[in-house]
């Protein structure tokens, strides 16, 4: 059996423009976990919980239609395996670029696809480097607006591409959904794409 969409529990925009890439149709449900570390949690663990904590919510709301699947995801920057969170104001923001200015570091992002079968889950790791941001740099870029809501205080698609100076792994991934793990799950649970549409023909 093929479906032709799929709930997306997120309400990221970049999440939704990455999933009209791929020609994937969805339709977005609310799913809000608490989002809180446990203790001594790695970070790899903590994103795949997430994302698929997220997906059991998005599963729960979207019963009224039936065995349409959940996609859930969930993002952490991690430098020497700390996770970055998303700045907590302005000090907070430049703080956290400061800290990744000239250095590499750590992006992991967890999807998880629930089903009428269960739950499958893949995990994307990426290593992003910064050239050195001058802290006049900072300052301008957190006025942007762009940071405030971002893990690790920028975001690769919008004005931090300046900063970036290597990338290894997944520019949809860093971005907050790896397309290629992403479309390999959907692919298994029969979700038409562009490109299974064009098999099936």
């Amino acid at each position: 059996m093929s479906l032709d969409f799929i709930y997306l529990a997120s309400g990221s925009p970049r999440r939704r423009e990455l999933l009209q890439q791929i020609g994937v149709a969805f339709r977005v449900v609310g799913a809000a976990v608490d989002e809180a570390v446990l203790r001594g949690e790695a970070p790899d663990a903590y994103v795949t919980r997430l994302a698929a904590a997220k997906a059991e919510a998005g599963w729960e709301r979207s019963r009224d239609a039936a065995d349409v699947p959940v996609l859930a995801a969930d993002t952490a920057v991690v430098l020497d395996g700390k996770i970055l969170g998303k700045p907590a104001g302005r000090e907070d923001a430049l703080g956290l670029l400061g800290q990744l200015s000239g250095r590499a570091h750590e992006v992991l992002t967890a999807i998880a696809l629930r089903t009428v079968d269960g739950l499958q889950s893949r995990i994307s790791r990426s290593e992003v480097t910064f050239r050195n941001i001058a802290p006049g740099e900072a300052q301008v870029y957190w006025e942007t607006g762009e940071s405030g809501d971002k893990a690790g205080a920028y975001a690769i698609q919008g004005r931090a591409a300046i900063f970036i100076a290597d990338l290894r792994g997944s520019y949809s991934g860093v971005m907050g959904l790896p397309l290629f793990e992403t479309a390999e799950l959907l692919r298994a649970a029969g979700v038409l794409s562009w490109l299974r549409q064009g098999q099936t023909r």
